[in-house]
This record gives C-alpha cells, sequence and structure tokens, in this order.
C-alpha cells in the first residue's frame, strides 16, 4: 500500500504537465527527469495540481503520457465497471456478466497513484490561500465520494501518509468528514470578497476558479450526498439536503460542471465507445424508444436498416451473431480522439430532479415535487441541444411507456416483454410512481456519467433496467441483478492485508459485489 499512498513521482510530475495543456512550462515539467517533492511545490504549482486532481479524479487518463497513464483508464475505470452496470453501454467484457474479471483494479490504481497525490500537491502548493484551499476541499469530497461508493471503506484519513500500512476508514466516517468539508467550505467562500481564486484562474478546467460557481457546486454536492445517506440517516439526510438549497444549488446549465479538454487531456469517452465496440443496450432502447426521447438521435446511431437496436445486457459471447447494433452518435460522443467535447460531471438537471426526490420526503426544497421534475427534463433536454419548448413539453407531458425492444422481432425467445418501467413521462398522481419517474429521468439526465448513477440506482432501488440475461458471478446478493459494489483489489490484499481484513470486518459482509454499502439498506 505504500507505493500506492505515498507518491511525488514522475507520474504526478508528468500529470501536472498535461492537465494544463498550454502552460508555457509544460515542456518543462513534463521531461524535467527529477520528481516533485514537498519543499519543491511553491504557489505556481497550485494551479496545475488542481487540474491534473480534476482530470485523474474524473478517471480519464491523457495518451499523451506514455508509461503513466491512457485513455483505458476511462474504458475500464468506467466504461467496463459503472457504465456496464447500469446498462448505459455494451461491449461484451466479463463485467457484463457480473464477473470483475480483474477489472476492478485499473480504476483503484489510477486514483491512489494520480489523483490523490496531485490533489495533495495542490493543497500544500496552495497553503495559506483561504479560497483555493476551499475549492480543494470540495474537490477531495467530490473524487472520494465517487470512489467509497464504488468500494465500501477505503483509506481516506492517511492517505499519502507514506505508512508501510494504510487503514481504511468507515463509510460513515468518511461521510461524516465529507459533511464537515463542505462546511467548511461553504463558509470561506460565502464571506470572502474575492470573485475568483487566483490560483485557479487559469487552470482550473471546470470553473476557472470562479468563486460563485463552485460555492454552488459544493451545495449541490451536499445536495447529492444528503439523498446518498437518506435511508440510514433520513434526520441527518434532510438536515443537509435543505442546507443545499438554502445555501444556493444549480439551476441553470450554465452552473453545471463540465472539464473543458484539450488536445492533451481530451475525452476519454469519444475516443473509447466505438473504437471498444460498445453498443446501446436494449434498456436504454426501451426507455429512449418508448418516450420517443430526442436524445436518442443525439446519443446514439441507427443500424444499416434504420432501426435503433438495443443489445441486451449480460448476453453470452457471440449469442446475437452478426445482429447489427446501434453504436454511439460519431457527431456527439463517438469521434475517437475528439478534443472538444467537455466532460460531464455534475450537472443542474440531476439537482433539480434531487430537489423533487426531496420534496417527496417532506423536505423543505424551495417549491414542489412535479416543478423540479419538469424542470431537470427541461434543461437535460436543453444541455444535449434539443432546445424546441414545444417538442419538450410534449414529452413532459407524454404518455407512451417504453417498449419491448426490437432485438425480440430477431430472437422472440428473448426474456424481453416485461419492460423494467411501464410508466409515461407525465406525472403521476401516485407518490411511489412519482419515484419511480424522477429515477428513470434522473437515469437519463445522468448519461453518460455512470458512476453517480450506479450509486443512485443501488440506492433507490428502482427497476430501471433489465436483469442481466446471464450471470458469471455465483455470489449471494448478485446473480442477475444491479451489482452492489466493486471489490477489493488483489495487490491491496497482498501488500495490506491487514487493513483490507479490518476493512471486510468494517463492510459488514464479504468481499463481494453482492455486499450492500453502509448507505444502501433497503
Amino acid at each position: 500500500m505504500k507505493k500506492y499512498l505515498n507518491i511525488k513521482t514522475a507520474a504526478v510530475s508528468l500529470l501536472v504537465g498535461l492537465a494544463i495543456g498550454c502552460t508555457d512550462d509544460f515542456d518543462e515539467i513534463n521531461t524535467n527527469d527529477n520528481t516533485l517533492t514537498t519543499d519543491q511545490l511553491d504557489a505556481s504549482l497550485a494551479g496545475p495540481a488542481f487540474a491534473s486532481a480534476q482530470y485523474a479524479g474524473i478517471h480519464n487518463g491523457s495518451y499523451s503520457s506514455p508509461g503513466v497513464d491512457d485513455q483505458g483508464t476511462w474504458g475500464i475505470a468506467t466504461g467496463i465497471i459503472s457504465s456496464t452496470f447500469v446498462q448505459y453501454m455494451n461491449t461484451g467484457f466479463s463485467t457484463e456478466r457480473n464477473a470483475f474479471g480483474g477489472y476492478e483494479s485499473r480504476g483503484w490504481l489510477r486514483f491512489y497513484t494520480v489523483a490523490v497525490p496531485a490533489l495533495q500537491n495542490a493543497m500544500e502548493a496552495a497553503e495559506g490561500d483561504d479560497e483555493a484551499q476551499a475549492i480543494l476541499k470540495i474537490w477531495k469530497v467530490f473524487m472520494y465520494n465517487q470512489m467509497t461508493d464504488h468500494y465500501g471503506p477505503i483509506p481516506y484519513s492517511e492517505a499519502g501518509s507514506g505508512a508501510e500500512s494504510v487503514a481504511y476508514d468507515p463509510q460513515s466516517a468518511i461521510y461524516d468528514d465529507f459533511f464537515v468539508l463542505l462546511d467548511e467550505a461553504d463558509a470561506v467562500l460565502s464571506s470572502t470578497s474575492e470573485s475568483t481564486a487566483g490560483l485557479f484562474q487559469t487552470s482550473d478546467r471546470i470553473y476557472n476558479g470562479d468563486i460563485e460557481n463552485w460555492r454552488i457546486f459544493g451545495n449541490s454536492l451536499r445536495l447529492r450526498l444528503a439523498l446518498r445517506i437518506s435511508d440510514v440517516d433520513p434526520q441527518r439526510a434532510q438536515t443537509q439536503a435543505e442546507l443545499a438549497v438554502a445555501n444556493g444549488v444549480m439551476e441553470s446549465n450554465d452552473e453545471s460542471a463540465f472539464f473543458a479538454v484539450s488536445d492533451i487531456t481530451p475525452n476519454n469517452l469519444n475516443m473509447i465507445v466505438n473504437s471498444w465496440g460498445y453498443f446501446m443496450t436494449a434498456s436504454m432502447e426501451s426507455i429512449l424508444k418508448g418516450y420517443d426521447d430526442p436524445r436518442m438521435e443525439v446519443w446514439f446511431e441507427p443500424t444499416e436498416d434504420g432501426e435503433f437496436r438495443g443489445q441486451p445486457a449480460g448476453g453470452l459471447n457471440d449469442q446475437f451473431g452478426t445482429t447489427e447494433f446501434s453504436a454511439f452518435n460519431d457527431d456527439v460522443l463517438g469521434n475517437d480522439y475528439r478534443e472538444t467535447k467537455p466532460i460531464e460531471i455534475l450537472m443542474a438537471a440531476e439537482c433539480y430532479l434531487n430537489r423533487a426526490e426531496g420534496a417527496l420526503n417532506g423536505w423543505n426544497m424551495n417549491g414542489d415535487a412535479e416543478s423540479f421534475y419538469e424542470n431537470g427534463i427541461r434543461l437535460s433536454m436543453n444541455q444535449w441541444d434539443v432546445t424546441d419548448s414545444a417538442a419538450i413539453d410534449s414529452y413532459i407531458a407524454g404518455n407512451s411507456t417504453p417498449v419491448v425492444p426490437v432485438i425480440t422481432e430477431l430472437y422472440p425467445d428473448l426474456d424481453l416483454y416485461d419492460t423494467p418501467v411501464d410508466l409515461p413521462v407525465s406525472w403521476s398522481a401516485n407518490e411511489a410512481e412519482q419515484r419511480t419517474q424522477i429515477a428513470v429521468q434522473k437515469y437519463l439526465a445522468l448519461f453518460p456519467e455512470s458512476w453517480e448513477t450506479w450509486a443512485d440506482l443501488r440506492r433507490t432501488d428502482e427497476q430501471v433496467i433489465y436483469p442481466l440475461l446471464y450471470t458469471d458471478n455465483p455470489d449471494t446478493g448478485v446473480g442477475t441483478s444491479l451489482m452492489k459494489r466493486v471489490i477489493y483489489v488483489t495487490n491491496e490484499i497482498s501488500s495490506n492485508g491487514e487493513a483490507v481484513n479490518e476493512a471486510i470486518n468494517l463492510l459488514g459482509g464479504p468481499d463481494t459485489g453482492g455486499t450492500r454499502l453502509w448507505w444502501d439498506v433497503e
């Protein structure tokens, strides 16, 4: 574990440079044979280190950094794991049938050898700058939240300590600290007279150091975390959700968080989805086609016979022969080595849908659930350049329901006739159905950011996607259903075994994909 959590090496040096993309000192940083050490970190490196922590913190890698990272980071850490689990895409890897096959390690390795050291470098370099530290605290919550919601207990309080054995923190304690950090950050950002964190003005690839946007991002993240704990700690969840809304959360797409890509820090999804052979899934087809959703044609391509055809998840290798399935739209999502489309991080549409659920919980969200639901749909449509107001209004009022995937015409024996979702978009009068409708629209609004989607589906237990056709995972609680967590990595078990064993005790169940996390209690 020490070699993972005490990294101040060339990997960090390289990514500090490449994450900026256009800084004058890129070549010097990127070719320097010397490694960064703590005494070399001055304020001038705070911005580049933060940019590196952002890019690595959203699980992307650069092909411009041979030997350190590449676009396979997203392909394995995200595409093969959460994007496959939630059926945003299929490509035939073992994870499609709930078997990890060793793919669980890539995201862990890149997080602890690149993202964590970069964040620590940024914090050390920005010492004494309150606004910069506040923003870094928010980003720390964001990137650690994704990891703990994948694995459960993880190294947190001792991460980067350099100890031979690094303890794993209970997930409940990690969440405790998340809310403390968000409180500290909001206190600084809401009281400062500065409008921009100067250290990050040219390096921050999300908001260019804009303090108000980061403050809103922090509270939008707080709202997300409040819902996450709503089953295990409902009173605290309500307090945190109401505080988030009172402080101010995202209300327009201008406030949404995207990472601005460059030729050095490209959008890995664009590079991967079509070149690795990912396809539209039957679950996505069922919902999008049934609702006549205009986003379907933005995200996917019709096959040569003019169909939008989704591949059922969990099929056996070569089960569908030469049947053609819809690839990703090359003009929007699937252009290899695309260097223009920003990377989705946290969207305003999600915030409205989160407020809709909060309102159904009886929380003060400063509005009613139906209005939040409809506004969330509108903002998601607009985000993808669907701007025809009449068409969007018609979609929101629609009474059509998801359809049986067209693949059944070729394979009539497939068990796909009972669609997971049988509700229209039009707001129901029944609260249980309203909750399902919110979950379905959030599933669509979060696309393609699958880390949050997977966590949200596990929390709500809403049936939005089909069960897998087959499973390769015999563990209790897995089968053909939604995977509950990612297992710990082999290298950790061999090099930090005592800590991993304690983490499994904290987990409260075996180290399998069927063990529920702390907040996943229903």
